[in-house]
C-alpha cells in the first residue's frame, strides 16, 4: 500500500479536475507494460494529472483497483480516484517535496 501524500481537501480538488479530463493513456490486454510505463511517466511530467483508461480486456485478467495502485507505485504519483474503469493519476512537476508532511 503506497503512502497517502494529499490531504483530503486536496484530493477532493484533483477529482473535480480529473472528471473534466480526457483519458490520455489506455491501459490493454498486456497489462503494464514498460512502454505504458514510460509514457504515463512523460504524461505526468507535462501535465501532472492524467487520466487513465483499462481496457476491458485489462480488468478481465486484473482487479482495477490493483492495476491502479500498482501503476501510480511505479511512476511515484498519488492515485486520486478509480471509478469504472477509469483512474485519475496526480505527480507535482515541481516534486513531492511541498506534499511532504
Amino acid at each position: 500500500m503506497v503512502k497517502k501524500r494529499l490531504s483530503g481537501r486536496m484530493r477532493r480538488r484533483l477529482r473535480a479536475k480529473g472528471v473534466l479530463l480526457e483519458p490520455v493513456v489506455r491501459v490493454g490486454k498486456d497489462g503494464l507494460t514498460s512502454g505504458l510505463i514510460q509514457e504515463v511517466d512523460r504524461q505526468l511530467e507535462d501535465k501532472g494529472l492524467i487520466k487513465v483508461r483499462f481496457e476491458k480486456s485489462a480488468v478481465r485478467k486484473w482487479d482495477r483497483k490493483e492495476l491502479a495502485e500498482r501503476l501510480a507505485e511505479l511512476v511515484d504519483a498519488e492515485l486520486v480516484d478509480v471509478r469504472g474503469r477509469t483512474a485519475v493519476l496526480f505527480r507535482p512537476r515541481e516534486g513531492w517535496s511541498r506534499f511532504r508532511g
